[in-house]
């Protein structure tokens, strides 16, 4: 079962790091206005999940690249809390309702950690 949780993360990380660069005005308004260089964050967070993914792959680095992720997705959380100050919908991104935003940021961001802290160990 692990085996199948860390295919699906590295799968699941390739494709949203690949999804920084294919469609990046989908990511720059989910960035907060205060942080500088939205672009230079949009895809210097996608360079890096691809790589942690690449990373997760490699018995070696998987603890380490675990961490990564968790890291990484804390680094996020500034910009799901102004997804959320900014009414749950961002033009050229996406539109939801309130709760979703709320879900998205208390469970769902939570649960991105725990499956990554799942699948660090390299059996």
């Amino acid at each position: 079962m692990i085996k199948i949780l860390r295919l699906l993360l590295i799968g699941f990380y390739i494709f949203a790091g690949a999804n920084h660069f294919i469609n990046p005005d989908f990511y720059l308004g989910l960035i907060p206005d205060y942080l500088p260089f939205p672009e230079a964050i949009n895809y210097s967070s996608g360079f890096f999940e691809i790589l942690l993914s690449i990373g997760v792959a490699v018995p070696k680095t998987r603890a380490l690249a675990a961490r990564g992720i968790i890291l990484l997705l804390i680094l996020f959380i500034p910009s799901h809390i102004y997804f959320i100050e900014v009414g749950s919908c961002v033009e050229n991104a996406f539109c939801v309702e309130p709760w979703i935003a709320w879900l998205r940021l208390l469970v769902i961001h939570p649960l991105l950690m725990l499956w990554a802290w799942a699948i660090r160990k390299t059996k």
